[in-house]
């Protein structure tokens, strides 16, 4: 009688003894240059698109500071250039851009001003120096504007030139209107 191995005893005996994998280094080599390569990238990315986002912020930032000047230089100008035959075109000036809270004020002084103009016969032209952007808080800009301006009046027909500075609070939130306005006292820019 001979004996017959059945097949479950063979693979018995095959699944027991230990099996062999083998890889090459350069196979390895391979695996883990590829893994850096991957984490180098992931790395990059994200530190590119941090600086990106910072970058975003920051030029986001000038563009409004770009505008809130431009909005107060704009208001400045009109608000300095001043023909006692024509008030009516200087007070529309002094309200151009503003909340209606701070128009009517400008409104509450009309008369008083006229009063003031017409006598004297004003006329004042204005030249930009600059304006500065002090601050901004949650879309609420500070700005600093100066003006080279040139009057005449009855008393002083040949002319003075003055510089007139203003202090002004621009609300970016309320389609940058123009919320407060001021003077600063003769303050000069700084270089």
């Amino acid at each position: 009688m001979s004996t017959t191995t059945e097949p479950s005893e063979t693979l018995r005996e095959s699944s027991t003894q230990p099996k062999r994998i083998e890889i090459r280094l350069s196979t390895v080599l391979a695996g883990l240059l590829v893994t850096a390569l991957v984490i180098a990238t992931c790395v990059f990315a994200a530190l590119y698109l941090s600086v990106r986002g910072e970058l975003t912020g920051q030029e986001a930032s000038a563009a409004n500071n770009v505008h809130a000047e431009q909005v107060a230089a704009d208001y400045a100008l009109g608000a300095s250039t001043i023909d006692y035959r024509d008030t009516a075109a200087w007070f529309d000036n002094l309200k151009a851009n503003t909340t209606p809270q701070l128009a009517a004020k400008f409104d509450a002084t009309t008369q008083q001003l006229e009063q003031i103009l017409l006598p004297l016969q004003w006329t004042s032209v204005a030249t930009p120096i600059t304006s500065v952007v002090t601050s901004e808080t949650d879309g609420i800009f500070t700005v600093n504007t100066f003006l080279n301006v040139t009057s005449t009046s009855a008393q002083t027909p040949q002319g003075t030139a003055t510089t007139v500075t203003y202090a002004l609070t621009i609300d970016k939130n309320n389609d940058w209107k123009i919320t407060d306005v001021g003077g600063l006292e003769g303050a000069l820019p700084g270089n």
